[in-house]
């Protein structure tokens, strides 16, 4: 994968960090977009050429400036190849503590302001007759897990959004990849959302022991040359999306016995 042009959002921190330090190693042409410019800064310096990469700051929960943001990060190159949809926040709380806000945010986060993104997105696709739609979802978005009640509905959705997307726009030569990580080592609980909407601020156990980011990186990108539908990326978690198609009884089970904060 050299030479594309490859828009990342959530790109200020962990998955996102790492994918544009290695497709950026690779040659690509890449847009970075989070909320805060000056961690996109950094990152932009840290790479390899970083005179390949472009900045379009934006706040995924701003539905509004979406097709505004589309707009620019498209005249940038004339083009966009790839979009990851990266950006997120996750959650740690158990649901009858949890305020409906929560909920709320995990929704527009991670749901709607992807789907806006996507959509704003999709008519350069199909004007180009072709493109790539690569979703950074979550194991969580084929299973479920105590303390993320929020967070897996906000997945979940995402599965069932782009399984639609891909079957109606194959005939345009537009592909889907989900992305279906376990326990990475980012700072994705440290952010994640407690029952009053303040962050956690603290690493679990869990994800301290996690695959390392990088090598969740490069997995991420053998899953969008392949041009897979779905890539399920961390340790013995994975074997979880098995176990609910064929045993879901005893991956329950599994899962209650589980240390899962």
């Amino acid at each position: 994968m050299k030479e594309k042009i490859i828009w990342i959002t959530g790109a200020s921190s962990g998955i996102g960090e790492a994918l544009a330090y290695e497709l950026g190693k690779q040659g690509n042409i890449l847009i970075l977009s989070a909320r805060r410019k000056d961690a996109l800064e950094t990152v932009k310096s840290n790479c390899t050429f970083p005179e390949k990469i472009a900045i379009v700051p934006l706040d995924l929960s701003d539905f509004e400036s979406l097709p505004k943001r589309t707009e620019q990060a498209i005249a940038i190159h004339g083009k966009i190849d790839i979009l990851i949809n990266n950006g997120g926040i996750s959650q740690r709380s158990l649901l009858a503590d949890t305020k409906f806000e929560v909920f709320k945010t995990m929704i527009e986060v991670n749901y709607l302001g992807t789907i806006q993104l996507t959509k704003s997105l999709l008519p350069h696709f199909i004007a180009e007759k072709k493109g790539h739609f690569v979703t950074v979802t979550s194991l969580m978005g084929k299973f479920g897990s105590p303390y993320r009640s929020g967070y897996c509905g906000a997945k979940h959705a995402l599965h069932g959004f782009f399984d639609v997307l891909r079957m109606e726009h194959e005939k345009d030569n537009i592909n889907v990849t989900l992305i279906c990580p376990g326990f990475i080592q980012t700072n994705v609980a440290k952010n994640a959302l407690t029952a009053d909407g303040s962050p956690q601020e603290k690493q679990d156990h869990a994800t301290a022991k996690g695959l390392p980011v990088a090598s969740c990186a490069k997995q991420i990108i053998r899953a969008m040359e392949r041009k897979k539908f779905e890539a399920y990326i961390g340790g013995k978690e994975t074997f979880a999306v098995y176990l609910k198609r064929f045993f879901p009884k005893l991956l329950h089970k599994i899962v209650l016995k589980s240390n899962v904060r």
